[in-house]
């Protein structure tokens, strides 16, 4: 959510972040996770089964960065409250009720002694999350827009740097994106406007030890392509080994069949 004072809010409903005390750094974990870097548990293989981001630092640099941040928390059948000013705790974390729900609230507003600009552009938000939504099938994710009337970008001939590119505007100041099949869903999206050569989507999907991969993919007329390659939800737009392995295995795959079929 886009705060009318320029904060910004995000909620989820996932199991929250731990409120009890760290046993080392004997202060409470969530209190730990907004002050330290690579304090998070998205690199223990156990904790996340998909995390954002590739460096593990999130919502520390977002507190280091920002004026004020709020926290609050529901788990365990409680709800929880922090402050923090300039980065650090502004008063000791502390129960405020209780709750049957379980997730985490983070609102921030970033510092404008940093930033040449505090003001957010709906579009790139937009493209972002609907991206995110594509990239994580059946995961919901809401854009809300409380500083007035906002307008999706159109679309345009021009390839956007984010893959996931509206094809018509949207007025409303509040948008769900929630996409059950995932990349086939995007690569739907992406062909919406041209002529595919055939009907369904092809997609594949993976599993090796401390690694997954899905793949989707449509041809269409047109003579310009659009291979979005993504790591950890990431847009790795300037390509990598993953890119380069699926482009090998695809000439290579055609190639066969093409011989196979005396094509060639």
């Amino acid at each position: 959510t886009l705060l009318a004072d320029g904060g910004v809010r995000v909620t989820d409903n996932g199991r929250g972040i731990p409120v009890g005390e760290h046993p080392v750094k004997k202060i409470p974990t969530v209190e730990l996770v907004l002050t330290t870097l690579h304090a998070g548990g998205k690199f223990d293989g156990e904790s996340y089964a998909v995390s954002g981001g590739l460096h593990g630092v999130g919502v520390s640099v977002v507190n280091a960065l920002s004026t004020r941040l709020d926290v609050e928390i529901q788990t365990d059948g409680h709800s929880w409250f922090q402050p923090y000013e300039n980065s650090r705790p502004a008063r000791p974390l502390a129960q405020t009720g209780t709750s049957k729900k379980t997730g985490t609230t983070i609102t921030f507003w970033a510092d404008p002694t940093i930033f040449e600009t505090t003001t957010y552009k709906y579009e790139t938000l937009f493209r972002r999350l609907q991206e995110m939504a594509f990239l994580n099938k059946g995961l919901s994710i809401t854009l809300r827009d409380e500083r007035g009337k906002a307008t999706a970008p159109a679309t345009t001939t021009e390839e956007p740097t984010e893959a996931a590119k509206p094809v018509e505007a949207v007025e409303p100041t509040e948008v769900t994106f929630k996409y059950d099949n995932g990349l086939v869903d995007f690569v739907g999206h992406l062909n919406a406007t041209k002529d595919a050569v055939h009907r369904s989507v092809i997609s594949l999907e993976s599993k090796g030890t401390g690694i997954e991969a899905e793949l989707a993919m449509q041809w269409n007329s047109g003579y310009n392509e659009s291979v979005y390659t993504f790591a950890n939800t990431i847009n790795t737009h300037e390509g990598g080994t993953h890119e380069e392995g699926f482009r090998a295995a695809l000439t290579s795959a055609v190639n066969a069949y093409a011989k196979d079929q005396n094509l060639l």
